[in-house]
Formats: C-alpha cells, sequence, structure tokens
C-alpha cells in the first residue's frame, strides 16, 4: 500500500500522542490484496483533534469496480459516543450488477459483509454503526437502449478496542471493498501478496 510519511492531524494538532502515531504506523503496515491501490489522503480536521486517512481503488483488469475511504480519530477525552477515545469511520462505493440492486436482502448482506471481514481479520471493535445504500439509474427516451447501472455505498463506523493494533481494521476494510466489488475471497491458506506499486513509497 502507498503509505505517505506525513500525517494529516486535525486543527491545532501539532503532533499525536505515541498511541495515535503507532495506530497510523498500524494503519500503513496493513497488508491489502494486489487489485487494491491505497494511499494516504487528507484526513478531515474537526471531527476529532487527531486524524490519518486512508483511500483506495479496486481495479481488475483495467477497469476501477470499487473505491473507498477509511479515517481514523483519536480523541483523548473519549467521547461518550465513541465508547473509546478511538473510531473509525469508512466508506465503501462499488459497481453492482442491476439485476442485485432490486433485491430486498441486499442492504442486509451488504452490512454483512463488513461485520464478517472485521471477525475474519481478528479487528475488535464495538458501537459499530452505518448506512447501507443502494443508487440505481434508469435510461429513458433516446437512451433507453442503454442500460441502467446501479452502485452500492456503504458508510460505516465502528470503535476498536484493541488500539493501536489497526492493521486488522484497515485490512477489513480492503476486504470489504474488494467483497462489494465482485472479487472471490482468497483461499484458505493462500497468502495475500500485496502489488509492489502498493508498497511503494511516493515521497519525493
Amino acid at each position: 500500500m502507498v503509505a505517505r510519511r506525513e500525517t494529516h492531524q486535525g486543527a491545532g494538532a501539532a503532533a499525536g500522542p505515541p498511541v495515535f502515531a503507532a495506530a497510523v504506523a498500524e494503519m500503513r503496515a496493513a497488508t491489502l490484496r494486489p487489485e487494491v491501490f491505497c494511499e494516504q489522503m487528507p484526513a478531515p480536521q474537526r471531527i476529532a483533534p487527531y486524524a490519518s486517512a486512508l483511500s483506495a481503488d479496486v481495479t481488475v483488469d483495467g477497469d476501477e469496480v470499487a473505491t473507498g475511504r477509511i479515517v481514523l480519530l483519536h480523541d483523548p477525552s473519549g467521547p461518550d459516543a465513541w465508547s473509546g477515545d478511538f473510531r473509525c469511520v469508512a466508506y465503501c462505493r462499488a459497481e453492482i450488477d442491476h439485476d442485485l440492486a432490486a433485491d430486498p436482502m441486499l442492504s442486509d448482506v451488504g452490512w454483512s459483509w463488513l461485520m464478517e471481514a472485521l471477525t475474519a481479520h481478528g479487528a475488535s471493535y464495538t458501537a459499530a454503526s452505518g448506512t447501507v445504500t443502494r443508487v440505481t439509474t434508469e435510461t429513458f427516451g433516446s437512451m433507453a437502449e442503454d442500460e441502467g447501472s446501479a452502485q452500492l455505498e456503504i458508510r460505516a463506523s465502528w470503535t476498536p478496542t484493541d488500539p493501536p493494533a489497526l492493521g486488522a481494521h484497515v485490512e477489513a476494510w480492503g476486504e470489504l471493498l474488494c467483497t462489494a466489488g465482485g472479487l472471490q475471497p482468497v483461499p484458505d491458506g493462500v497468502a495475500v501478496m500485496p502489488s509492489q506499486r502498493g508498497q511503494r513509497d511516493t515521497d519525493g
């Protein structure tokens, strides 16, 4: 995964505490599938005193099938709504089959992809919440012969209970992107080998 060395922090934060720095390092060290190109992105400045964010695109045969981002927030005061002093905020968007968008169980299935990924990667968490949205586009008139399009959007947040071990949470997010994008799971016993592009440093 691409990991820039600078960490974008919340407004007024000159340097993060050691536990936050360690969590960010764990995020950057996460192992993602070679189809996932991940890089550092600017983090929101007003939600928490400290924040770091990653964005990712999933590409198969030159086509982007999913995109998303994950933001790590840290507030030493421990907001009541978080049930902790760290919070992960994730987003996933993927193109899906138009017929699949009509499935009434799609939202439940989409949410289960995240929950199952967190469990599978051993990411300990609490206070999970989120939304699953399907967006469909129909065509009419002179465009009626064109196929409609559909997208699935998953927005979620949860409190990691195992900081600074955030690598598992990023890997679960990466798996969510791949699952939503229609990639087959990696068979048990097969190691995930990240692409060289996903491991290079982009500084300079």
